[in-house]
């Protein structure tokens, strides 16, 4: 079966509900095939920076998600070396675009609220792409496992780290950085009695953090290098539990407790894959009316909290891109050809708007995530007295950027 679609969006994932969402504001229809059952939830929750939020407010929901996650007030790094603080500062900052905004939120509730904002027909699960082929210069053919094939104008990867859209593209598979994180969270009955602060730790090889989504919630991440031996718990919460808590037992009792009482449906293991800086820097964010965005394109390490967070922006520069190409008007006798160089030029346009920014982010949160989790004397000497402060401003720092407004100028 046959069908067309002016634009699709692979993956119901944050960049491209986003994308579909900014579309769908400027009065633009997308269809987004996503190839679970359901919205994917993996991952608990994503730590919202100022960035991300001006994101959200550029599609609406802002103010519905502030209602539902805490604000967080400081930020505390602790040794687990020698179990003192080594720093603590404000998280209510201003920068060059505004004051700070940080909040841990929850990926379901995130990707139901920009589900619900969309046309109820715009999602069609259990829509796995295979592959992608010509249909003619101007259009592309999109198959499905289940032998449909949708033929269209644009076609947006968002498809994560697996992207089939950025291997067609040309990227390779994102490689193994050598670490791995288990991710949980911890509903209490009632208030789980944490202070609005992000809570950091690292030294001996982990790193580890707690963060408050709000009054009830509580998520928290632990990151290590894995052993051969480390494989059998991959698939075993009781395992990942154990090994946490192994790990973590000089951290203090609350902390700990957090992790006690976690569900084991609530523990979660993956790989920690980012792609390399120089493939961003060469490779083909887009090519003809193709593009990829969020993870298909800048997957990166978790150690500044601005994987989800850039997935925002991407949606918003994507949206904002392609509005102005296809609502711009021309002259041409061929309007198909006009139609698709306007789109190509558009997405190029987004390329060029994203390709630095991607770079930057992905080799910062690989050079945290090295520093904060190596060992060795001299690394934790240098990391504890004179880099920690840096590192944190550096959080700051990458999370203070406007992807801009919806707005379009033909």
């Amino acid at each position: 079966m046959e069908e067309v679609a002016d634009i699709v969006i692979v993956g119901a994932g944050i960049a491209g509900l986003t994308t579909s969402l900014g579309l769908h504001r400027l009065g633009i229809r997308s269809l987004v095939l996503e190839s679970s059952e359901t919205l994917r939830i993996t991952g608990f929750a994503l730590t919202t920076w100022r960035n991300a939020w001006r994101a959200l407010d550029a599609v609406g929901i802002g103010h519905s998600l502030r209602q539902q996650h805490q604000l967080i007030e400081r930020i505390v790094i602790t040794s687990t070396i020698s179990g003192k603080p080594l720093s603590e500062r404000s998280l209510r900052t201003k920068g060059k675009h505004g004051e700070s905004e940080i909040r841990c939120m929850k990926r379901k509730v995130l990707l139901e609220e920009l589900e619900r904002e969309l046309p109820s027909d715009t999602i069609r699960y259990s829509s796995k792409v295979v592959s992608i082929e010509d249909e003619s210069r101007h259009l592309k053919l999109v198959h499905l496992a289940d032998g449909t094939i949708i033929k269209t104008k644009v076609l947006i990867g968002c498809d994560g780290v697996n992207s089939v859209v950025s291997k067609w593209l040309g990227f390779k598979p994102p490689p193994f950085t050598g670490r791995s994180a288990i991710r949980g969270y911890t509903e209490f009955k009632g208030s789980h009695g944490f202070e609005p602060k992000f809570m950091l730790f690292f030294g001996k090889g982990t790193r580890s953090g707690f963060i408050p989504c709000d009054d009830q919630t509580v998520y928290w991440f632990f990151t290590w290098s894995p052993t051969s031996q480390d494989k059998e718990f991959e698939d075993n919460p009781a395992k990942m539990k154990q090994f946490v808590l192994s790990k973590c037992h000089d951290l203090p009792d609350q902390i700990k407790a957090v992790i006690e009482n976690t569900l084991l449906d609530s523990f979660i293991s993956s790989p920690l894959r980012y792609r390399h800086p120089w493939e961003v820097l060469w490779g083909n964010i887009s090519k003809g009316n193709v593009c990829v965005a969020g993870d298909a394109l800048h997957p990166m390490t978790p150690d500044i909290g601005q994987g989800g967070c850039a997935a925002l922006e991407d949606g918003i520069v994507l949206a904002r891109c392609i509005a102005e190409a296809l609502k711009k008007t021309g002259d041409d006798d061929n309007e198909d050809r006009a139609v698709f160089e306007r789109i190509e030029m558009g997405l190029k346009k987004f390329g060029k708007e994203r390709r630095w920014r991607s770079i930057d982010l992905i080799s910062t949160a690989y050079m945290v995530g090295y520093i904060q989790q190596s060992e060795g004397k001299i690394m934790n000497f240098l990391r504890d007295k004179i880099l920690t402060s840096y590192l944190a401003g550096l959080l700051m720092k990458r999370s203070d950027f406007d992807c801009g407004k919806l707005t379009t100028i033909y």
